[in-house]
């Protein structure tokens, strides 16, 4: 079989576990192999930079920031996704490159173009074959984190309106600029209805039958 690399992206709170729970059983019950991983911790060396970059007490200067999500993206991509997708197993991964570019490369005004291509080279060319955005407004997404966690909120959740309604906005310019490869949801609705839409854009790339 084929190999194959889908990322979820979308803001704080838009479902992506959720949809991706769902999406893995589906596609198990079609007998594909599913590697469920995420950005930043999917690996060992992951897990620790991910601690870091989301509950680090005090300041982590946004350079820092970003080159450390570049550094836990190329251990990743090398030693986990590539290997799965060379295997022929689907990859569904929460978080990739377009995180970084919406999150550090616009909100933290440090470049979409300089974190693209710090984030490319990390990841040596890998693209996805194909990305969800989860799109949900900046409040209800906060509502929804909020009432799972109480106000218990990362480094990066824990950002004014402003900062992710920049978030909202970048991911949502880059699926403009590239829609042969990115499915936009809106995931405001039923949790059933978003998994539908997913998997009648996943079903061609896999060979499964959406119905």
């Amino acid at each position: 079989m084929t190999g194959r690399f889908i990322t979820l992206e979308g803001g704080d709170g838009a479902g992506k576990t959720t949809q991706a729970e769902l999406l893995t059983a589906w596609l198990e019950e079609h007998g594909r192999t599913v590697v469920r991983t995420r950005e930043p911790g999917g690996t060992d060396l992951g897990v620790r930079i991910r601690e870091i970059v989301l509950h680090e007490r005090g300041h982590v200067a946004p350079r820092a920031e970003a080159l450390l999500y570049a550094a836990d993206r190329a251990h990743h991509v090398e030693t986990l996704v590539r290997p799965a997708i060379a295997r022929g197993d689907v990859v569904l991964q929460d978080r990739y490159i377009d995180s970084s570019v919406a999150y550090q490369g616009v909100a933290r005004g440090l470049g979409a173009d300089h974190i693209r291509s710090v984030s490319e080279w990390a990841a040596d060319g890998l693209t996805p074959d194909l990305t969800v955005l989860l799109d949900l407004d900046v409040t209800v997404g906060r509502a929804r984190v909020a009432a799972a966690r109480g106000d218990t909120f990362d480094r990066l959740e824990s950002e004014a309106a402003t900062f992710h309604e920049s978030v909202r906005r970048a991911f949502l310019d880059m699926a403009a600029a590239e829609p042969e490869r990115f499915l936009v949801v809106d995931a405001e609705g039923p949790a059933a209805a978003v998994q539908q839409r997913i998997r009648t854009a996943v079903a061609p790339l896999v060979g499964i039958d959406a119905a």
